[in-house]
């Protein structure tokens, strides 16, 4: 009989992607995949995708930190929420419940404890709202920080955070070929998240003459937010790529990025030398800059603060990371820790396996 686990997550790519990453391992080793999301969340549409995943949908509400009328509401939908994942729960009868994240994660959490093993999983340096909610219900949490254990007591578990398969398959001469680049240059690819990145979208268009003399930039520039004016050799913007994103990887020399654990993960795993924006505290709560300076001490990618963006500035910092790329790529290819992926397959195992 197969093993059956029920996973759980969304609101955001960043609670689901993980997700993904763990679908490949989990078919090889016998499982029954099933997906606990909301209809209208990014997470149906993202699961949709994969093919032998069953998905099923439940309410929930969200958990503000902020005054909202609807925070009057929504623990109604928590409610009848937790109602529909326990009766889900019954139906699938899962072996495990493993959450990434995000409020839909709440109510299924809740409705599965004394049902089954409970594994929550925290991408960022310090726990979310809805993780750490989740964690009185869990079993064991698994983190992608060392450092994040200070805030899991006995139940925390390092294994950093699970990589998609498909992003070590790229293959450069196939990512050139779509980018029409000659690799005679390096390629700097910009990434401002799937909303885009006002501050780090105009540094980087201010300094395109100056940055296309010595490399070719692929920008990735967030919804609606393509410069239909800007016609400068070497340079390609993009809302948004999908499965060339491997390729173009593959290809890729250094990166620019915000500090989303899971993206960050993803450069240092592929060994990118990377200089990151992060999210700046009074538009976040604070993770990506946590994020960030991690990687930064590791000695791993170099950080850029949001409110220190000029141009100038942008390309002194990508001349020096340029300048010690191979030191960056060395002291990442020692770090046996930056895929998560197996470390995370082998706790769910150990979890079913003693119930």
């Amino acid at each position: 009989m197969n093993k059956v686990i029920l996973l759980t997550g969304g609101g955001s790519a960043g609670h689901v992607t993980p997700n993904i990453a763990l679908f490949p391992g989990l078919r090889d080793r016998g499982y029954e995949l099933h997906y606990i999301g909301l209809e209208d969340g990014i997470e149906h549409r993202l699961i949709s995708e994969q093919g032998d995943v069953q998905f099923h949908s439940i309410e929930a509400g969200k958990l503000r930190r902020y005054f909202s009328l609807k925070n009057l509401t929504d623990p109604l939908k928590v409610v009848k929420g937790i109602s529909q994942a326990k009766a889900l729960i019954r139906d699938i009868k899962p072996d495990l419940v493993f959450s990434k994240g995000g409020f839909v994660s709440v109510p299924v959490v809740m409705a599965a404890k004394g049902k089954c093993p409970i594994v929550c999983h925290e991408s960022d340096f310090t726990p979310g709202l809805a993780n750490r909610i989740a964690s009185r219900y869990a079993d064991k949490i698994l983190v992608t920080f060392e450092d994040t254990l200070k805030y899991t007591g006995g139940k925390g578990i390092h294994t950093g955070t699970p990589i998609r398969r498909e992003l070590f398959c790229g293959n450069s001469t196939s990512g050139l070929r779509f980018l029409g680049f000659s690799g005679e240059k390096p390629i700097i690819l910009v990434m401002g998240g799937s909303l885009g990145a006002a501050a780090l979208n105009d540094a980087i268009r201010a300094s395109l003459y100056k940055l296309t003399q010595r490399f070719d930039i692929v920008h990735l520039c967030g919804k609606d937010k393509i410069d239909a004016s800007i016609a400068v050799p070497g340079y390609r913007q993009y809302e948004y790529i999908g499965k060339e994103l491997p390729d173009i990887l593959a290809a890729t020399t250094l990166i620019i990025s915000r500090a989303g654990a899971n993206a960050l993960f993803e450069f240092l795993s592929l060994n990118k030398p990377a200089l990151f924006v992060p999210l700046p505290k009074e538009a976040s709560r604070g993770d990506q800059l946590l994020n960030a300076e991690y990687a930064r001490r590791k000695g791993y990618s170099m950080v850029l603060p949001q409110e220190d963006i000029t141009p100038e500035r942008l390309m002194h910092d990508i001349d020096e990371l340029n300048g010690n790329r191979r030191t960056f790529i060395e002291r990442m290819k020692r770090d046996k820790t930056l895929d998560g992926t197996e470390a995370v397959l082998r706790c769910i195992d150990e979890t079913v396996k003693n119930g």
